[in-house]
This record gives structure tokens, sequence and C-alpha cells, in this order.
């Protein structure tokens, strides 16, 4: 046996040659070469197609750089500058020019962006942040934290005027090395993290301009920050104006290069203008688009992205002019009555969540209650509180010393869907037998001569909650005069407490504890009558893939994870993946 083994495996074993499969194949006949070079295509697309699919199944489609999109904005961007930036079309920029010691990811979660990682103290009076290594603004300068300190120092600079400086009132910086830098507060503020987004400008670039030249410094058009995207090139007509940017990726990023190359954004002066752009295909994707005009792209099977705004809209009471209101019964029949699936479905033609509190939900709602039984529960009420129509078809209460009629007046601002809304409410009470005046003023009139001074009876306004969700300004009791925006004029001892409370806690289950504890309180009450939670419209290209919404406080939010948008693909086996 040990003698064989050997034998065998120095054995030559031959395969024919080519000429003995011919002189094979040749001898076959006409019917025999018919039926093998059949089976011989077979084997060979058999063959093949296994291959394929073995290799498919194998294969996995992966983000791969470059592709581009042109994005339409409305309105032009004056301060691409985070510190004074106020319109959407700025926050837009600057969201994707400039990057923040932290920064919110599409599910409304603060990560790290510049920052390593931070700390808070046990007190929650300081927060501590650690840098990055190797980050750098898009002219390759290295970011320090001397930049997020002469930041935050503007910020803070009553002669800049930034929006943002109110946040960062009383906060003391101290800069412990270029890595390094604390925040120190005067009293526990938990949502307070949620200001450390704020985008970092390079010291090295605005240190020798003035306050006075701030807000006229060819830096707010011309930006250099050290987020996803950098300027590659500025277009403007024949008269100079800005028509719109070419933003090339940034390689640097804190958070990795974006995938997609090259984003175009272009500006319209209006609606029209922006729809007109993307009908004619000069832009893929826009918002700020009326719900109307999103149905009709949507039945054109355009792609419409949407999530519900961390924002409410509500008629709010003011019982110090309308002292009709101060009958609760009165508040809860009307309530009862507020045409809310109406103004979703008619109004917001659905791009809207209806809602029964101060805080926003991304629940989406069916009433099960018929809209006539809702406005026969009202009179029921009304007419158990002593509320009877009178000879002018108008909802009256008698007392031993007076009559009170069911009039009041409804304000809002000329905004198309508040207008249309004002009037679907008051046709809704008019049914009830409420007599209701609708007035209409331009938005700069409503906030400084109506709602600054508090001259109304009753308010359709909306109100940005934001992400943080701190309601102190609008429900608190020390809120009710101008600049408060506790526009209810409401006063309730406990709610104080909670909402003081509140702003202390870190803890996300207490604070969801006090605010469900809030909520409840506020349903009881009645201070406004709550209608609705708009969404946040977006219509996109299909061509882009890696995007996703979780929330969305303002448009700019939009751009929350832009660095993992993709719209190139590389096919690359699974194993390599994973590894």
């Amino acid at each position: 046996m040990k003698d064989i083994i050997p034998h065998i495996l120095k054995k030559e074993f031959k395969i024919p040659k080519e000429e003995l499969l011919s002189n094979a194949v040749g001898s076959f006949s006409a019917t025999e070469k018919i039926i093998f070079s059949i089976l011989s295509i077979i084997l060979i697309i058999s063959a093949t197609t296994l291959v394929w699919q073995v290799n498919q199944n194998f294969l996995v489609g992966v983000p791969a750089d470059g592709g581009s999109f042109s994005e339409g904005i409305i309105g032009t961007p004056r301060f691409i500058n985070p510190v004074i930036a106020i319109g959407d079309a700025e926050r837009d920029m600057t969201s994707l020019i400039y990057s923040g010691l932290l920064k919110a990811n599409s599910e409304g979660k603060l990560i790290p962006d510049l920052a390593k990682n931070y700390t808070i103290s046990d007190d929650g009076l300081t927060y501590t942040f650690y840098l990055k290594d190797n980050i750098f603004f898009h002219d390759n300068t290295p970011v320090t934290t001397n930049d997020i300190e002469f930041t935050i120092a503007r910020v803070q600079d009553p002669s800049t005027k930034s929006p943002k400086r109110a946040n960062w009132d009383g906060v003391i910086i101290e800069k412990v090395t270029e890595k390094q830098i604390r925040f120190i507060l005067k009293k526990p503020y938990s949502p307070f993290i949620e200001n450390t987004t704020i985008g970092i400008l390079p010291k090295h670039i605005w240190k020798n301009v003035n306050n006075e030249e701030f807000a006229f410094s060819q830096f707010n058009i011309e930006p250099i920050g050290s987020g996803p995207y950098e300027i590659k090139n500025i277009y403007r007509d024949s008269g100079g104006l800005i028509q719109y940017y070419e933003l090339s990726s940034f390689k640097k990023y804190a958070l990795g290069k974006p995938y997609i190359s090259t984003i175009f954004i272009k500006f319209y002066p209006n609606e029209k203008a922006l729809l007109s752009a993307y009908t004619n295909g000069s832009i893929q994707n826009m918002n700020s688009i009326a719900p109307q005009e999103a149905r009709l792209l949507k039945m054109s099977d355009a792609r419409i992205e949407t999530i519900s705004l961390p924002r409410i809209f509500a008629v709010f009471l003011n019982q110090n002019n309308a002292p009709l209101f101060s009958d609760q019964n009165v508040r809860k029949a009307l309530n009862i009555a507020m045409p809310k699936e109406v103004l979703v479905q008619e109004v917001l033609q659905g791009y809207a969540t209806s809602i029964d509190g101060p805080i926003p939900s991304k629940e989406k709602k069916v009433d099960s209650i018929s809209f006539d039984d809702r406005i026969n529960e009202a009179k029921d009420i009304l007419a158990k509180d002593g509320w009877e129509i009178n000879k002018d078809g108008i909802l009256e209460k008698k007392t031993k010393k007076s009559t009170t009629l069911m009039q009041f007046s409804l304000v809002t601002s000329n905004a198309p869907e508040l207008k249309q809304s004002a009037e679907i409410i008051k046709d809704a009470w008019t049914k009830l037998g409420a007599e209701v005046t609708v007035k209409i003023f331009d938005s700069g009139d409503l906030n400084q001569n109506i709602i600054k001074t508090r001259k109304y009876d009753a308010l359709l306004f909306g109100e940005i909650v934001g992400r943080d969700l701190d309601l102190f300004a609008f429900w608190h009791s020390s809120q009710r005069n101008d600049p408060g925006l506790n526009i209810a004029m409401y006063v309730n001892s406990k709610v104080d407490k909670i909402l003081e409370d509140v702003r202390s806690i870190s803890d996300t289950a207490q604070r969801k504890a006090k605010y469900e504890e809030f909520d409840n309180i506020i349903h009881q009450e009645i201070p406004a009558l709550f209608a609705y939670s708009p969404d946040f419209i977006y219509v996109m290209t299909k061509n882009i893939k890696g995007f996703s919404f979780g929330q969305v406080t303002t448009p700019g939010d939009r751009f929350a994870d832009v660095n993992k948008w993709y719209i190139n693909t590389d096919q690359v086996w699974k194993i390599f993946v994973n590894s």
C-alpha cells in the first residue's frame, strides 16, 4: 500500500486534446450535432446565470461619492452667519456651511459634531466640552476653543443684536485649553445644551471686523465655516444680486465627507417662481410650498417627504379683554365645536395633525365623532349653563344683574391658511349660536399693535415649541406681558411651579412626567382651543437616498444628516460591508 500511493500521486493524467474532441464531434450525425449544440448553449447559459445569481446574492449597494442636485429656496440670504441669521433662507445656508459643538441628527437627538464629548456637573451648572482632533474650517485653519469663545462672545455682545443672545445671557465662558472649554450657568437650565448647536465662526477671519461692520461684512455672503459643505462658486445676475450658490462637499468635515459632491442652492422671490423653477427642471428639491400645491404634486407622483412640526396653532382666549371667556362652560363648548378635522383636511390638505393640547403630537388622529354631533354636544353644555338663543339668533345668558351675549372677535394674520382657518372656525361657532367677527392684520401690525399690547378677544396664532420643549415662555404667569409669549394670559400657580421645576430636570423620564401633569391641567382649564400642528413639506428628487425625517424644528433641520445622503452607489460583496 505504501508503494501504491506515491505511484498514484506521481502518475500523470492527460485530458484528451482538442483534436480528439473535434474528431468526436465531427463523427456526430447532423441530428447529434444539433442536439450537442443546444445542450452546450444551455450549459453555458445555465453556468453564466448561476454565477450571476450567486454573485448577486453576495453583492450589496453601498453609498458612493458623486452626484449633485439643485434646491430652491424662497428669499435671498443676507446673513449666512449663525450669530445673526434670522430668515429661513439664511438658516438653511448656515446649516450646510457651519457646524457647532453638537448637532441635532435627523431623529432630533443631539450628537457630537466639533466636540468629541462633554460633561455636565452634578449641580447642572457647568458644561465642559472637549474638541475633536483634526477639525478644520473650509480654509484649512484648525478649529480651536478660541473660535468657540469668540463666537459666543459675539452672541452675548448687545451691539451685535444676535437673535440668540437670550440663550447665552449670563453664561460665563472659560477657555481651559485649545481643546477644552467650559460654560457656567447661574442656575440649572436643562434645555441649555441645545444652545451648543450654534455654528462656530472662524476667529482669524472675523476678529478684525468690529461691531459696527459686523452685519455688513462680505463674509456674511461669502462665509467660511466648518460644516459639511463649502462654497465653490457664487453666481450673480447682471445687477450683482446673488442667484445661486454652488456648494461642494468638505472632505475634512468632522462627521465625514458627504457623499453628494455638489449642491446648487437657488433663490426665488415667491412660491410661484419656486414652483415654476421646479416645473421646468431648474430645481429638484424645494420646501415652503402650500399644502394645496403639495397635494397636486403628490398626484403627479412627485416625492413628498413630510414630518409634523413642533408647532401648535390654537385660538388663545384673552379673558382680560373678553370676560365672556371666564366661563369655563363657554370655553368647553367652543373647544368641542372647534372644527379641527375640517381645518386639517380642507385648509392643510391632510398635511397636519389635529391636537388637543399645548404639546405637539406626531400621531395622526381621526376624530370618530361627527361635526354635527360635536355641535349638538356643545349646545347641550351651554343650554345647561343657562345660555339661550335670543330673537337675533345669538346666544345670551341672563342673570339678575346683566345679560351676556356670545359675541367676540377672532383675530389672526393675513397668511392664507390662517385667514381660511378663521372663516371656517367662525362658521362652526356661528352654528353654535355665537356672533364672531373675524379681524385680519398684516403680520407686522398684528405683532406690534395687537399681540404686544394684548388687545384681542380671541387670537388664532401659532407657536414654535421647539425641540427642547421648554414651555415656560408660553404658559408661565410671569410671561403674560410682552416680550413674554403667554398670549392666553394664563395664570395658574401649580403650572408655574411645574414649568420652573422642569427647567432644572435633565432626566428625560422625569421631564416627561412633569409635562404630562402640566398637559392634564391645561386640558381641564382650557385656556386655549387647540387646533393642529402643521407638517413640514419637502419635495425632493427620487435620486437621493439615505434621507430620513425624525424631527424638524426649522426648515434648515432637513439638512441634519445631509452628509449621509447619496445618489451614486457601488456594488460590493456583503462580507466587505460587514467588515
